[in-house]
Order: structure tokens, then C-alpha cells, then sequence
């Protein structure tokens, strides 16, 4: 396919000439010359002498569907692609081939380089691993990499010394320290401190040890690292067409696939190429993460690192700690104590003037760092690119492009120069801080759009005019004035000031951030205020105390997925964000009845629609349908917070929390003088519910976002605290001085021994994108086939009798022989055969065989390969695919309660084959009757166990019908009984039971594959 542009330039018009002239005596333009050996050669201006029509062609490229209905299409057809989802033939073939070509990098040598022997190279990088715990995982590494390894010598430890060792790491051959381009750089920052006085001037204040990496040299370094090898240089659309209608959407996941990359293409491409230069130009999607961190539990020690990831690179690698796509570029500096004792010695200035002052300092060293990171070898290789050899062994031109700068709100407003909370808190719009409330409203919405953030560039210069030259305070009127309506702040945005005339927006790069926002933000402080509710009721401690109570008998689901509610989990004590998720996915079940009646629907609805939002704003994986659900899915839910804070909230006089009373009255106690009593009451305080917070005006961001960066998976902060574990590790084995210096050093260390083992063959990088995955995907369900744990099926029947569960259970079995091995059709899956045909049935020895556990492998919405472990004793619950014509519900629920495989055959005459066959023993569950669930009605599905004198109650499954484990919540309201089971004990209960949950709630928001199955959005379903 092409797409043709005209482009007439606009050049004088020549006086018309009777005789043309010779083609050869036309000067050519300088784009006509393609002299790829001369990259860098500059070429006078030539002008014109004829009108020229220049005709660019765009050949674009798209991909057959594959079996899971997708395509990829290439505006520009690509001429490398790394996960071989193209036959080499389509590829473009404009780029010329390079020979040799000599890194810039410094030489590295496969192993033991730089040591004497494998033995210590193996004992130095096991040590450099990144962990200094003695964890298992840690000693089996060790036992199995280093001293089982072939090349390992005991005797090349005599006189082994790890001091020695580290130095050789450190230093060559020569005692000189080996160098890499991108090596780190120690750096003074100077800051400018107005003193209120034309006299005195200002006063210059410089932080010493701005430890950074320079940003071009990251990229060299990167685009030769053998992860290069899974980047994609050239964006594209995925495109998904439905197996039921054909009918196609756009996919949306990756960087790379996102209209914010395409965009920034198409017009790196309008861009006047370089004179003499023909090579193929392509994007280095740069993806900044930054939030400071403590590095012990105890102490003041802490680092603010700076992380850059590669967008080139599929988010499945980018998201793995241990990939290796992290790269630590920066530690930015805190400003130190020692100012006070600056701004202590300033005259006329007040303890308030002082704080802002400190406040302003603080902005003005973050963006002194970033002027010091945005070089001019940077901004040249912005403006012009810089040729490197991609792994394909071209070499190509690659520009430099921030996408996306990942960081929680005080971070936030730091980079867009904006006040903290101010009357225009958002760093990406202009909607006043007022308007918040209206979440969701058409005014809210259009706000967002009709007043996003420019930069204020005059006004802030004109405020810093009168900060450093007319001696104003930074919070005084004159500057307030100046800077007008926007929140802004008097300091220079320096990706403004170095960025902004090639068009970059810095307020678009602030993306939204899921973790801090969302499930340490929005849903944090919905759970803190229904805590509030509840202690506002009459008999409020015990209904909390019965909240908590329900908290620790939610069942555990998956590895580590729903993990046990151990502690009084209203009392929210050292959770995380993942602790919060998991409240949050098992809250509708928990708060159930414990409101009156006239507000539990309401609180029930509101707790769905929040779930919902969750899992869809969460997903990996979007299409132009599961964008549609979440925006309409988005205004439900505002309108549901807006009427919980108008009707329930209202009805309610709530007070804040005793933690957060104890936590007020500390920091009172901190900020009042020695000896003296705090000056408030110590009677709580009243607290509301408020929705005009950022956290929550961001919600409304989250579509457009999605539709311009992809999944907010890409770019979550959960990366950057995910990156933090390596310096958390790096900090124990440091000195303690000079923090930032030590653990430059021991990333250091560990990259050069991350390059040795690249250049000896022994580290690969997974490039396969998820959704371009083979179509030879194992699914199914794993059963060991051991013969450890024998049954006799008579012994156990007769040890059992009595038991309801075991109740004809060698006929059932038979029954379902007989309907395996006879491949009859579904509909006789009922059906009860004959005493002569059970006869058929041959179970040598009338022996099966138990097993613990069984995987179930199943293909995720957003084509993943994952199972789940289903266990009798703790995760036993599973899903099936509804039997019925026109079921009501699409899935059945059972409840394992015995996992055997059968070496059997049958006697019907002919020779008999013997057959292995795996089973599972269950326990069914049905819907009840008269109640309605689903997406549209606001409510979980509901399950109870079929009675026992229903001849279906117990029965058996063929594994391979099981699409999933699933997480079934104990529907708390309906309490516990007999209804379907007789007291006592039982194989159909967990141990140490008499009775069961009358009911359950299926947790359809437990992970977002989950939740995806039911709603008709699935990709990979």
C-alpha cells in the first residue's frame, strides 16, 4: 500500500527560458545525495533553480492475521523486526549493511575477564547478583553455577582475596581504571539563593555529589547491549479481527504500538533529513522513573534514583527486575540540611518566608540537575540523531524521544513546576482545583480537554525578575501576580527551557500513575472513610472488629495472587499497594450487611463499579471495545461516588480514625515547644469524605492516556519500586558514606559483569511480544503420573461409609469411564449405565491413584501462557464451561475434593487397549434461584453447593474440561449451615469443619484474566 505527498516548495520563479537547459547543469538539492560513507559531512546550501514536486512514498506493510486474529500494520515498512512476526523477505532492504565498525565502547573480553580464572569469575558475578540474603534460591545459585559448574577449580582459590578481587573488577590490567563511555560522572550543583536585598545580591549555594550517567552515552551503550536485539525501531498498529464477526479493532499495549510513538514517527520523517546522510531514521523511546526511597528499615538513609527504560522493548521484559532493562542513570540530590544555616543568616525573613524559600530552593536544584542531564550532546543528538549500528549490523540514525516520565504526585508537580495542591493542582490540565468535585460531568471532562497546560515561560521569567533583581519574596504578591492563574511556581522548567523548541511537551509525559494514584490513592481513601462509616454506627467497634473478622477467612487464591489477611485489616498497618488490591478484590463480599439496608446497596454497587474501573484500567491488553467499557465504566463510577458522598456520607457524622488521631497528635507533640501541651483538643476531629483531590481527578485521565501511551501497565511507577530492590540489596554491602558514590559503584560492577557475560556467550535476552506468541501454545492440565498414593476404590468406599460425598461413588466413576472412553456426545454426560456395562469397565487391582495437586494451563486475554495449581486441601474451587443450551450463567463450579489417575480399559470384545485416564472427584455448586448478577446489575455471581439428595452433588470431571481455578468468597451475610450437607464431618469439607458457607461470591475481579472471562472482550479467550 502507498500513500503519495505532494510537497511543492516554494521556491522564485525563474523567467521562462525558450530553450531548456541540460539536465547535467542542474544542481542537485542536497536531500538528492546519498553518500551514506559521509554521515557526518555538511554541505554549503545550495539553492534551487527549478520548481520541483517532491513525491514521498510511504510503503506500508500489513501482516497476516494470525490464529489468534492478530495482525500487525506499518505505516512504513519496517527493515528490522525482532520477534520474527515477518518473513525476511517483506522486510525493507534500504539500509546499507555495515562490515566492520568499531565500538565506542570499552573493550570487554568474554570470561574470566577482567580475573585470572572462571573460578573466581563465577564466585565474584554469584556475589554481584544483586542480593545479600542467604535465601535458598541464593545458596542453590551458587551450589549450581559456580562450584558444579565445568570450568570451576577449587585450587584457583589459593590466595584468593575478595578486597583483591573487587579492585581487578574495578581497575585493568594497567591499575588504571577501565573506562566506559557511559560510565558515571560525579558532579557539583549550584543554586541561587535571593536575599530579598539589590545590595547583598544573590547568594550561590552548591550541593556536592550529583552522581549521573550522560543520556547519549546510556543509549550507545543500550542499542549495543545484545538487548538491542529485541527492540523495535519501526511503531505499528495491532489490529485484532473477532472470530465471531470478523469484525476488527485496534489493539492497544505496547509503547510502540501507541499514537503517541506513530505520531512521533511521522514526524521525525517530515523532518529535512541530514545533509549526506540516507540512512533509515528511527526512534529511541525514552521512558523516565524517578521517586526517592529509603534503603533500610530503621535510620535516615535514602536515595532519590533516576531510572531510564527503553520503550523499544516489549513491557513483559521491561517489568522483570532481573531483565536487565533498567538502567540507572542518575541519583538526584535532596537538599541538604545545611541550607538553614544559608537561609538563617538572610535578614528581614519570617519562619513562613523561610519554609518557602527552602521550598523553592528545593525546585530549583531538581531542575538544575535535569539542565546538567539535558546536555548539549543531547540536544544535538535530539535535533540531529546519532548513527549507530543496530544488531542487524546496519547502521541507522536514532533520535532520542521522551515519551513518558513515570512519578508519584510530589514528583509531579516538581517537574511541571507547578505548587503542590495548589488552586490548579493537575500537572497536565488547568482544571481548577473547584471543579474537582464534578468528577465525571461533562464540564469536568471538557476541562480537561479545552485547558490543558502550556508553558508559562514569560511569566515565570518575568517572576524571577522580580525574585533576583527587585528583591521580592518567592510567595510575595508582585511574583503571585505574575505568574498568574495555573499554579505555577518562579522556576525555569528546564524541559521547557531546553526541549520546548522542538515541540516537546513535558505536562503530556506526566503520565498517571496507577499504584500511588488508584490503589494507594483513590481506593486507599474510599476504605479509610467506609472505616470511618462504620465506627459512625451504633455498635460501630463490633461491626468493625466483624470486618476484620471476615478479612481473615477470605480464602487465599493463586501464588501469591490473594494472600492471607493475617492482621485487623481496617487497622491498615504497613500494607502495601498489592495488600490494597487484594482488599479491594475481596471488599464486596466483606462489607456486605453490615450497613443498614438502605445504604448497603449502595455501598455494595459502588464497591463494584471501583472493582470494575480497577481491573479494566489495569488490563495489559485494550482494544477499542475494552477503551469504550472503561470510559462508560468511568462515569458510573463518578456517579456513584457522587452519590455516596451526597446521601451515605452525609447520613453519617464520622471522625477520623485512632491511628490517624494518634498519628495528628504525634505531630503535634513534634511541632509544639519543650514542656509545653499541644495546643488542640485531643477529642477526634471530623472527617469527610472528599473527592476534590488530585488522585481522584486524575481517574478521568486515565482513557486518553491508554489511547496515546498504551497500557498503563507500560509506564506504571511499580517498575521504578520494583527497580529499587537492587539498591536496597547494593546498601548493606556498602560502607554507609557517601551513599550515592557506593551504590554507583556496585551497579557498576554489576554491569560490567552483566557486558563479560554478553561478550562470552553466556546471557540472552527473551524478545517474543506476548501477543505475537506461536500458535503452538500448550494448554491443558499437568497430573503427575506417579503410582505413590494408591486407593482401593471397595476399602475406601468402606472406610467412608456413611459419608454423603462417597454415596454411589464406584458407579459414578464407572459412569464416567464409560462416557471418556466411549467419546459419547454431551448430552450423555448424565446419563446412568447398566450393571452390564459398568461390568465392562476393568480397573486392575480396583486401584486409582491420588495425587496433592493439579496445574491447570490456560492462554490469558492478553495471549500469556500461566496456570493455576489446584489443591484439595487449600485452592480446590475450579470453573467449567456451562453444559446448558442457553445457560443463564457461562460457567459451572466445583469444588475438588480428590485428584487420581485410572489405568483402565474396557471388556467390550474386542482386543482391549488399556487406557490412562485423569480424574478429578467434585463437589458441584449451583446458582440459587431469583438472583441476578452480572456487569449490568452491580454484582458478583453467587453459588451455593447443590443439596445432597440431588443425585448430581457429587460426581466426577475430566480435568481437561477445567478452564481455571477460581476464587469463591464466602458470602459472610448468609452465614454458615447445613442446608446442603448434614453435620459432621466429611471428605466434601476442609478439615476440622462440620458445616459450610451457605453461599459464596465468585471473585470475578481476582486478577484481570479473570475478570476479562467475563465480559465478552477477551483476546486470547
Amino acid at each position: 500500500m502507498f500513500a503519495n505527498d505532494l510537497i511543492i516548495s516554494e521556491e522564485p520563479v525563474l523567467p521562462r527560458r525558450r530553450i531548456p537547459r541540460p539536465f547535467n547543469i542542474i544542481e542537485p538539492l542536497a536531500e538528492d545525495l546519498n553518500d551514506a560513507n559521509e554521515v557526518n559531512a555538511s554541505l554549503p546550501p545550495i539553492q534551487s533553480r527549478i520548481q520541483r514536486v517532491l513525491l514521498t512514498l510511504r510503503d506500508a506493510l500489513q501482516t497476516p492475521f494470525n490464529s489468534f486474529g492478530i495482525c500487525r500494520l506499518y505505516p512504513r515498512r519496517p527493515s528490522f523486526e525482532p520477534d520474527r512476526f515477518i518473513s525476511s523477505s517483506l522486510l525493507a532492504k534500504s539500509c546499507p549493511t555495515v562490515v566492520q565498525e568499531s565500538d565506542s565502547q570499552a573493550q570487554v573480553l568474554p570470561p574470566p575477564y577482567p580475573f585470572s580464572n572462571m573460578s573466581v569469575y563465577r564466585l565474584l558475578t554469584w556475589m554481584n547478583s544483586g542480593s545479600h540474603q542467604k535465601s535458598e534460591a541464593k545458596v542453590q545459585r551458587l551450589v549450581k553455577e559456580v562450584i558444579q559448574a565445568d570450568d570451576f577449580d577449587v585450587n584457583d582459590l589459593e590466595g584468593f582475596s575478595v578486597r583483591k578481587s573487587l579492585r581487578e573488577l574495578d581497575r585493568a590490567e594497567g591499575g588504571e581504571k577501565f573506562a566506559f563511555p557511559d560510565d558515571w560522572i560525579e558532579s557539583d550543583v549550584t543554586i541561587s539563593i535571593p536575599t530579598k536585598s539589590k545590595e547583598e545580591g544573590l547568594k550561590a549555594f552548591t550541593i556536592p555529589g550529583f552522581h549521573y550517567r550522560r543520556l547519549v552515552e546510556v543509549i550507545r551503550a543500550a542499542f549495543s547491549d545484545i538487548q538491542a536485539g529485541a527492540f523495535h525501531l519501526m511503531p505499528f498498529k495491532r489490529l485484532w479481527k473477532d472470530p465471531l464477526d470478523d469484525r476488527q479493532e485496534r489493539i492497544y499495549d505496547e509503547l510502540y504500538t501507541s499514537d503517541a510513538w506513530l505520531e512521533a514517527q511521522d514526524n521525525l520523517q517530515k523532518l529535512p533529513k541530514e545533509p549526506g546522510c540516507s540512512l533509515e531514521r528511527v526512534i529511541a523511546g525514552l521512558m523516565f522513573f524517578s521517586d526517592a526511597t529509603h534503603l533500610a528499615n530503621f535510620g535516615t538513609a535514602k536515595a532519590w534514583p533516576l531510572y531510564l527504560y527503553f520503550g523499544n522493548l516489549t513491557k513483559y521484559v521491561r517489568s522483570s527486575p532481573q531483565s536487565g532493562a533498567c538502567h540507572l542513570v542518575g541519583f538526584l540530590p535532596s537538599l541538604p540540611d545545611s541550607i538553614k544555616d544559608v537561609l538563617s543568616t538572610l535578614s528581614r525573613i519570617s519562619k513562613t518566608g523561610m519554609a518557602s524559600l527552602q521550598t523553592h530552593c528545593r525546585r530549583e536544584l531538581f531542575h538544575a540537575c535535569w539542565e546538567i542531564l539535558l546536555d548539549e550532546e543531547f540536544l544535538q543528538a535530539y535535533r540531529h540523531g546519532i548513527v549507530l549500528k543496530c544488531p542487524d549490523g546496519v547502521l541507522r540514525r536514532i533520535f532520542p524521544r521522551i515519551f513518558t516520565y513515570s512519578a508519584d504526585y510530589p514528583e509531579k508537580v516538581l517537574i511541571a513546576t507547578i505548587k503542590d495542591m495548589g488552586s490548579c493542582a493537575c500537572p497536565r490540565c488547568l482544571t481548577p482545583k473547584s471543579l474537582f468535585g464534578c468528577l465525571g460531568l461533562l464540564q469536568d471532562m471538557k476541562s480537561r480537554v479545552t485547558n490543558l497546560r502550556v508553558n508559562a515561560t514569560t511569566k515565570v521569567i518575568q517572576a524571577r525578575e522580580f525574585i533576583y533583581k527587585c528583591g521580592n519574596t518567592v510567595d510575595g504578591s508582585k511574583v503571585e501576580h505574575a505568574l498568574g492563574e495555573g499554579s505555577w511556581v518562579p522556576t525555569m522548567n528546564q524541559f521547557v527551557n531546553k526541549l520546548g523548541s522542538f515541540g516537546f511537551d513535558p505536562f503530556i509525559m506526566l503520565v498517571v500513575d496507577f499504584m500511588h494514584e488508584c490503589e494507594l490513592g483513590t481506593w486507599k481513601a474510599l476504605f479509610t472513610h467506609l472505616i470511618r462509616l462504620l465506627y459512625a454506627l451504633p455498635g460501630g467497634n463490633q461491626l468493625v472488629a466483624t470486618l476484620d473478622n471476615r478479612f481473615r477467612q477470605v480464602p487465599t487464591f493463586g501464588n501469591g495472587v490473594i494472600r492471607k489477611f493475617a492482621n485487623n485489616t481496617s487497622e491498615m498497618k504497613r500494607l502495601a499497594a498489592r495488600d490494597f488490591e487484594n482488599i479491594l478484590q475481596c471488599s464486596i463480599a466483606v462489607f456486605e450487611g453490615l450497613f443498614p439496608s438502605e445504604h448497603d446497596a449502595a455501598v455494595q454497587s459502588l464497591l463494584f463499579r471501583f472493582a470494575q474501573w480497577h481491573a479494566l484500567a489495569k488490563l495489559r491488553l485494550h482494544s477499542e471495545s475494552t477503551i469504550t467499557f472503561l470510559e462508560e465504566t468511568f462515569k458510573q463510577l463518578s456517579r456513584k461516588l457522587r452519590k455516596f458522598q451526597r446521601d451515605t456520607c452525609a447520613a453519617f457524622n464520622t471522625l477520623e480514625l485512632p491511628k490517624e488521631k494518634a498519628a495528628r497528635q504525634r505531630k503535634l507533640t513534634q511541632r509544639s515547644e519543650p514542656n509545653t501541651a499541644p495546643p488542640e483538643s485531643s477529642q477526634p476531629k471530623v472527617k469527610k469524605f472528599n473527592l476534590g483531590t488530585y488522585k481522584f481527578h486524575a481517574m478521568g485521565d486515565y482513557v486518553r492516556t491508554i489511547r496515546f501511551f498504551g497500557t498503563t501497565d507500560s509506564f506504571t511507577t511499580q517498575m521504578g519500586e520494583l527497580a529499587h530492590r537492587a539498591l536496597k540489596a547494593f546498601y548493606p554491602l556498602t560502607n554507609k558514606l557517601d551513599t550515592p558514590a557506593q551504590l554507583a559503584k556496585h551497579e557498576r560492577r554489576r554491569r560490567v559483569l552483566r557486558r563479560v557475560a554478553e561478550a562470552g556467550g553466556m546471557f540472552s535476552a527473551d524478545s517474543q511480544s506476548p501477543a505475537d506468541t506461536p500458535t503452538s501454545i500448550f494448554s491443558g492440565h499437568h497430573i503427575a503420573d506417579n503410582q505413590n498414593t494408591p486407593v482401593n476404590i471397595y476399602a475406601f468406599v468402606r472406610e467412608h461409609d456413611g459419608d454423603p460425598a462417597v454415596k454411589n461413588f464406584i458407579p459414578k466413576l464407572k459412569d464416567h469411564i464409560l462416557f471418556r472412553l466411549r467419546k459419547l456426545d454431551i448430552s450423555f454426560c448424565d446419563h446412568t449405565f447398566t450393571a452390564e456395562e459398568h461390568n465392562t469397565v476393568i480397573i486392575p487391582n480396583h486401584t486409582i491413584y491420588s495425587h496433592q495437586t493439579m496445574q491447570v494451563h490456560y492462554i490469558t486475554y492478553d495471549l500469556r501462557r500461566e496456570y493455576d495449581t489446584v489443591n484439595p486441601r487449600a485452592h480446590a474451587d475450579v470453573m467449567v464451561l456451562s453444559g446448558e443450551t442457553m445457560p443463564s450463567h457461562p460457567y459451572w463450579y466445583a469444588r475438588v475434593l480428590g485428584i487420581y489417575h485410572i489405568e483402565t480399559w474396557l471388556n467390550e470384545g474386542a482386543r482391549p487397549v488399556k487406557r490412562h485416564l485423569d480424574v478429578l472427584w467434585v463437589r458441584w455448586l449451583a446458582p440459587p434461584h431469583n438472583y441476578r448478577s452480572g456487569l449490568n446489575q452491580a454484582r458478583l455471581p453467587k453459588v451455593a453447593f447443590v443439596d445432597e439428595s440431588d443425585s448430581d452433588a457429587f460426581g466426577f470431571l475430566d480435568p481437561s474440561q477445567v478452564i481455571r481455578g477460581a476464587h469463591l468468597i464466602p458470602a459472610f451475610a448468609s452465614a454458615r449451615g447445613t442446608s446442603s450437607l448434614r453435620y459432621g464431618t466429611s471428605l466434601a469439607r476442609f478439615e476440622g469443619e462440620l458445616d459450610d458457607w451457605e453461599e459464596y461470591y465468585v471473585g470475578i475481579f481476582v486478577d484481570r484474566d479473570m475478570f476479562m472471562r467475563y465480559t465478552p472482550f477477551g483476546v486470547g479467550h
